[in-house]
């Protein structure tokens, strides 16, 4: 993403949208290419926000939408798709996670099934981008954000850049992912590794977007090489969670947290609302630390042995724990994307935060309500 943005791509893709194919022309259709681009950018939370807060300061300021609005888009979609497209690192910590549990033989069957098995009932992220969108297109303005105004537009210096710097990489990233995951799958897609996957897939785009870019001489080898490595850096931070959330999840695994407390829960707590509670724990975990990962690599090892321990649906219960920790790190005012989403829309945090907040709630209300009705048609 570092190399899309300094190659000229992002600025060619709003190029092109506002004014060689005239998509863009009001507050709506600004909004929504914003909207697009939050799903499309599914490689990291962080760099969802910032490319497509990157995408949207210009059209908001032209269009006169606040700069809240765009923050609340950009966070909204964030996490959310990261979570619902898991070709990324949050589906590799989400792999490791649930292979741990298999090498433990808390339960049986691949990772990826599991993974797969838990993504529908990812209720939040589904809700909260379906919200994002019915706010976008009705343009529905509710509590603080009533309150909130746009910032007058600045004319600055045009920057047509070239959309294929954007888009080629991205499908080539994509493509690269479901190749690898069918090889190390030995020809099935849902045996492949998914890290490997992950891993190899940019290793090839980054020298696809080399040779793209020295074709088209926008960047010079050592351009490129610097750039990856500061793309590389700002990985560091993640790097360091996935170890100690793999260290957590080992220690909680030997001291047999889940079973333990599934021999208290068994005589007090029903499977049909096991779901529900997980869904509030690690909203509450989420919204205190301000970090879903850590809430995934703490909550998973305790959620799964208690899911089997009370003869619960396994799925539903990851499921609930993934829809927490986005929740909860949504409405969070420490977590890293929340901050980075008021930083790449150039909106005051605070007033982010607030601005967000009752749309957070209603969606983590509704979601809460479907993981009951889900327990009790599961049961």
């Amino acid at each position: 993403m570092v190399l899309i943005r300094e190659s000229g791509g992002v600025s060619g893709f709003v190029h092109t949208m506002q004014t060689r194919l005239a998509l863009v022309q009001s507050k709506r259709s600004a909004l929504l290419l914003v909207y697009l681009v939050g799903i499309a950018i599914f490689i990291e939370s962080s760099i969802t926000s910032l490319i497509a807060g990157s995408v949207g300061r210009p059209l908001s300021d032209t269009y006169g939408i606040s700069r809240a609005k765009l923050a609340y888009v950009c966070d909204s979609t964030s996490a959310p798709v990261c979570s619902i497209i898991l070709f990324n690192g949050w589906g590799a910590l989400l792999l490791g996670l649930i292979a741990s549990e298999i090498a433990a033989e808390t339960i049986q069957g691949e990772s990826i099934s599991w993974l797969l098995m838990a993504i529908p009932y990812n209720f939040y992220a589904f809700i909260a981008l379906a919200v994002t969108f019915i706010v976008i297109w009705f343009n529905i303005d509710v509590g603080p954000m009533k309150e909130s105004y746009a910032v007058a537009s600045v004319p600055e210096k045009e920057e047509t850049g070239n959309i294929w710097f954007m888009l080629v990489p991205i499908v080539v990233m994509v493509g690269a992912v479901f190749f690898f995951l069918w090889w190390t799958g030995d020809g099935n897609m849902l045996k492949g590794s998914g890290s490997t996957s992950i891993f190899y897939a940019l290793i090839l785009t980054l020298f696809v977007a080399l040779i793209q870019y020295r074709i088209y001489d926008v960047m010079s080898v050592k351009a490129w090489a610097l750039h990856t490595l500061t793309g590389m850096q700002s990985m560091l931070g993640i790097a360091a969670i996935l170890l100690f959330a793999f260290a957590i999840g080992s220690v909680t695994q030997q001291l047999q947290t889940g079973q333990y407390l599934a021999s208290y829960a068994q005589y007090v707590l029903s499977p049909v609302y096991l779901g529900a509670v997980i869904f509030m724990i690690a909203s509450v975990m989420a919204f205190a630390t301000g970090t879903s990962w850590g809430t995934f690599s703490i909550m998973i090892p305790i959620a799964v042995p208690l899911a089997v321990g009370i003869d619960a649906n396994v799925a539903i219960v990851i499921g609930a724990v993934i829809s927490g920790g986005v929740f909860g790190d949504h409405c969070s005012p420490i977590s890293d994307t929340t901050i980075i989403s008021s930083m790449a829309a150039g909106c005051d945090h605070i007033e982010h935060v607030k601005t967000q907040l009752p749309y957070a709630l209603f969606s983590g209300t509704l979601a809460l309500v479907l993981f009951i009705v889900a327990g009790v048609l599961t049961a």
